[in-house]
């Protein structure tokens, strides 16, 4: 797992930092509210799940286009990920962005009715798991696997994932909102075959191939972030659209 950052979230502008108690210990999660937002004019949400080996620390700056376009973040760490107690397993995990999700949703600049899930990697699992609790507006995958399941056999899988199934695939087939799935072309980790194989399977979604592998996803950060503007703003979930 990576190590956690020095002063981590030091100069974001209105970041504030939620703790859960767990049976394991405390769970941390960042709320950070999108530019103009406010009691008076509530604004979108993105829950933001990452990849494995990764840590919260880092989504503020990566994901800057979504507050300065008045979307604002939640993003609830992995238990035993930075500085958050406790070891992973899909049943904590997902408990654990639900209770995330419930402090976000009441919050009086969050518009309920316009709460996004988005994951990357691993995260795919999570906030599948969160869409069978919680129904999100809409869904953003990014390099998704259908299963661990049918990852097991042939490619690595982080140990925590080993005896929890975050099946995808059956969540992408019950679930009617809309879903924008993102996948690399030449994805040496999960199989490009996943995401063009969720895309076949969802009731309502757009799929988008980029010419990159795994860890260099996004490679065209403009083309991305306009993908996801668009995207969202068809949906009128947003009004505009998102610049990286």
């Amino acid at each position: 797992m990576a190590a956690a950052m020095n002063n981590p979230g030091e100069g974001v502008a209105g970041l504030e930092k939620l703790w859960i108690d767990t049976d394991q210990g405390r769970v941390e999660g960042w709320f950070i509210p999108g530019q103009g937002v406010s009691r008076e004019s509530p604004g979108p949400l993105v829950i933001y799940a990452h990849g494995n080996a990764e840590l919260i620390d880092y989504y503020p700056y990566v994901l800057a286009p979504y507050t300065q376009r008045g979307v604002s973040l939640l993003l609830p760490e992995f238990r035993g990920y930075g500085r958050s107690a406790g070891s992973p397993s899909q049943k904590r995990i997902t408990g654990d962005f639900v209770r995330f999700y419930d402090l976000a949703a009441v919050r009086p600049e969050v518009d309920r009715q316009r709460i996004i899930f988005h994951g990357q990697s691993v995260g795919t699992g999570v906030v599948c798991a969160l869409a069978l609790h919680r129904e999100p507006a809409a869904m953003i995958l990014q390099s998704p696997f259908s299963s661990v399941k049918s990852m097991m056999a042939r490619y690595l899988v982080p140990p925590f994932l080993v005896l929890d199934p975050f099946d995808n695939a059956a969540v992408v087939r019950e679930l009617d909102r809309p879903m924008l799935i993102m996948h690399g072309s030449r994805d040496e980790v999960i199989p490009f075959a996943h995401g063009r194989g969720l895309h076949g399977m969802a009731r309502q979604a757009t799929f988008c191939e980029y010419d990159c592998g795994h860890n260099d996803f996004p490679i065209e950060l403009p083309r991305y972030w306009q993908e996801i503007g668009d995207f969202l703003r068809d949906q009128g979930l947003i009004p505009g659209e998102l610049r990286g």
